[in-house]
């Protein structure tokens, strides 16, 4: 694993102090900047400007946590001009949620009987004007904004991705903070792993934790006991976990201002058995030797290679059923996206999961999971518990 060079000062991680507020958000500048590069991105692929309904996109320009309802509500952003927000008049007081208010944009609210499509059209310039929205949008305001804009918009999602894969030192602040609590998460997860006891039970100690280290909520619990390990997406069930049992940890969760954790541990109730442990030991060296390759102009295929090529030497490659990784920041999974035929070349800034699995169907599976941030010559993870096959030890 490769750490940040203790040289670089100009780095994306050379700074670690947070940015974020008492309400939620990070500071306004912070936003202004995502804005700004939001309009510049939408000049550079031709389009008036952007409409982002709510969702991880608006969240992401300006720390609004407005939901999708029948009244269209929308930050404007024209290529050139003044950004605007669009929204129904009883939902004002939301915007104290925001930073609206700080970043002082223009609000543009409407009531009903008024038509806030022909405010958004407004907003970028009037006319047949090509326009992008967020990919959230729903059809119920997508339809009418074209009926006004005279063209059917784009998705933004080539504008907006490009922006949000590439992490700010508030975001990667964040993910640091979020990493070190679904690690201390797992320091407690072997007192829960007890044979005799269900998968659910378990589960539902470990989301007790995740809240009480630090997340606002638990977004998701795996605990795969056994042959249950062979589903990687399995979350948890009435299986009795049993001395001998593999067992597969996968949690995580939002962290304020709202960037997610999520790590996978592997866990062995008593010594595994010889040939698991081989094995296993061969799904920590694809694990290892994925994270050694990243650096800024590597694709995100020849990560996913790096750790597929391990596990196909060693005949295991038929037991690795999904992707090496995937994007994460306001939502658990976003771009990037480390498979094979992505042949995006990696930035400093980036963030994603390494997570290399072998699931062995009807028996037994276990995955390592870090997440990394992309650095200047290499991949900081922000979690650092122990990749070995944890054995839990049994009570006499």
């Amino acid at each position: 694993m490769l750490a940040p060079s203790s040289r670089s000062t100009g780095g994306v991680i050379a700074a670690h102090a947070s940015l974020t507020g008492m309400n939620g958000r990070f500071s306004s500048d912070v936003y202004a900047r995502r804005i700004s590069a939001a309009a510049t991105g939408a000049a550079a692929a031709g389009l008036a400007g952007l409409v982002i309904t709510p969702g991880y996109d608006l969240r992401y320009l300006i720390g609004s946590r407005a939901q999708t309802f029948e009244r269209l509500t929308a930050l404007v952003v024209p290529s050139a001009g003044e950004p605007t927000v669009v929204l129904p008049r009883m939902e004002l007081a939301a915007l104290r949620e925001s930073a609206v208010a700080d970043l002082d944009l223009t609000v543009r609210d409407w009531v009903d009987g008024d038509d806030p499509y022909r405010l958004v059209a407004d907003a970028l310039g009037g006319g047949t004007v090509a326009t992008a929205v967020t990919d959230s949008m729903p059809a119920l305001h997508l339809l009418p904004l074209a009926d006004v804009l005279g063209v059917v918009p784009v998705l933004g999602t080539a504008v907006m991705a490009g922006l949000r894969m590439v992490k700010d030192l508030a975001e990667i602040d964040a993910l640091r903070t979020a990493g070190a609590a679904i690690d201390r998460v797992h320091a407690r997860v072997p007192q829960f792993l007890v044979p005799g006891r269900t998968e659910a039970e378990v589960a539902t100690d470990i989301t007790e934790a995740i809240v009480a280290e630090g997340h606002s909520e638990a977004a998701f619990v795996i605990v795969g006991s056994g042959p249950h390990g062979a589903d990687p997406h399995h979350e948890c069930s009435d299986r009795v976990l049993q001395t001998g049992d593999i067992v597969v940890v996968d949690i995580g969760g939002p962290v304020e201002p709202g960037y997610n954790s999520d790590s996978t541990r592997t866990y062995s109730l008593g010594e595994p058995a010889p040939k698991i442990a081989e094995q296993y030991a061969v799904l920590q060296r694809a694990q290892a030797a994925a994270v050694a390759s990243v650096r800024p102009g590597v694709t995100a295929e020849q990560v996913d290679a790096a750790a597929r090529d391990v596990l196909a030497d060693a005949g295991l490659a038929e037991y690795f059923v999904h992707r090496t990784g995937h994007g994460i920041g306001l939502s658990v999974h976003e771009e990037p996206y480390i498979v094979a035929g992505n042949d995006l070349p990696l930035a400093e800034g980036m963030a994603f999961s390494i997570e290399p699995g072998i699931y062995l169907p009807g028996q037994w599976g276990a995955r390592i999971e870090d997440i990394v941030i992309v650095t200047a010559d290499g991949a900081l993870s922000v979690n650092n518990r122990p990749h070995d096959l944890t054995v839990v030890p049994l009570a006499q």
